[in-house]
């Protein structure tokens, strides 16, 4: 049968039992701090990547939008020239076919007249007739000719006219969009900084150098997630 332990053979045991490998001593203040950094640090680059990704993607996006709005203008310019082009021709026509009545006009030929008159386009018929009402023979008030009524239009101009506005808004819309482009640009320059300062405070073992520098990158994140706030959305 066994015998029991003795006094001091117990205490041995217990000694052995506390220094031996499983013993449960709490870790160490470095480590501790250590993991702190570094989840610190994990959950910074987290959210450092989605800002980084979405300001990118919204400055691609809006340097699209800046271009697409600026070729638009150039073509409703292109095509407000056009449509000055033929409103030119069109009253040149009309100057024309009125030289003409009034030549026939002058020479007392009301049959050329009335051939005259049968060139006349619609529109202008309307403001000839509007100016011959004015009596301008006998009234000194009368306007020098038909093209000065305010009857006389001419779609062409009005359509240049509306062309050029559009190409005015257009053109605006593209340089806030260029604007607004370079903004995001400049966000992910901040981004940028802060994977910079996370990435080079690995390399120091002072716990409280890295935790100076995850406070500055956590100020420079907040400061460009203001900036990406205030910015309008990405276009469609």
């Amino acid at each position: 049968m066994p015998e029991g332990l003795s006094p001091i053979e117990v205490g041995k045991e217990l000694h052995q039992h506390n220094t031996g490998p499983h013993r449960h001593d709490p870790p160490p203040v470095g480590d501790r701090h250590s993991r702190i950094v570094q989840i610190g640090e994990a959950l910074l680059l987290s959210l450092v990547t989605i800002a980084a990704a979405w300001s990118g993607y919204a400055a691609a996006k809006w340097g699209t939008e800046s271009r697409i709005e600026i070729a638009h203008a150039a073509t409703l310019r292109n095509l407000a020239t056009r449509a000055d082009l033929s409103a030119l021709s069109t009253r040149n026509f009309d100057s024309s076919t009125y030289t003409a009545w009034f030549t026939a006009f002058t020479l007392g030929d009301a049959r050329k007249q009335a051939i005259a008159e049968r060139r006349f386009r619609p529109e202008f018929r309307v403001a000839f007739d509007a100016w011959m009402a004015t009596d301008p023979l006998h009234n000194p008030r009368a306007a020098p000719g038909p093209t000065y009524m305010p009857q006389y239009k001419l779609a062409d101009q009005a359509r240049a006219e509306a062309l050029d506005r559009e190409a005015e808004a257009a053109s605006a819309a593209g340089n806030h969009a260029a604007v607004v482009g370079d903004e995001y640009i400049r966000i992910t320059v901040f981004l940028a900084a802060v994977l910079f300062l996370v990435g080079i405070g690995s390399t120091f073992k002072l716990p409280t150098v890295r935790y100076a520098l995850i406070g500055v990158g956590t100020v420079l994140l907040a400061l460009a997630i203001v900036l990406i706030v205030r910015q309008p959305g990405i276009p469609a």
